[in-house]
């Protein structure tokens, strides 16, 4: 799912991300389950990164749609595919979820967004 001549998705840092995500913004988590289970940012959606592309019916439709991991490494692949291979306004989240954690911010556990 990736395309080398189309231009990078644009990246937040985290506070422009928590901005966002107060204002109700589309989060997408591309993080394995277990991951996801233990903590994830409140309203984030989860769709594992080797899932991404037969899954695209649950990616959720607002945009623009940021894309958060763990640290950054997998959100920026899955939101430079999602903007090549699907023309999806992806935003990646640098930083991820262990750099929301450690500002503080609130995360949620389970299997509910």
């Amino acid at each position: 799912m990736t395309n080398q001549a189309a231009a990078p998705a644009p990246e937040v840092d985290l506070e422009t991300f928590a901005e966002a995500v107060a204002a109700g913004a589309a989060v997408l988590d591309v993080r394995n389950l277990d991951e996801y289970v233990e903590m994830h940012v409140p309203g984030a959606v989860l769709v594992p990164l080797p899932e991404l592309g037969e899954r695209l019916d649950a990616i959720p439709q607002a945009r623009p749609l940021y894309v958060i991991c763990a640290s950054g490494g997998r959100s920026r692949a899955a939101a430079d595919a999602l903007v090549a291979q699907v023309g999806i306004e992806a935003v990646n989240v640098a930083g991820g979820t262990k750099g929301w954690v450690a500002s503080g911010r609130p995360v949620v556990s389970g299997m509910e967004p």
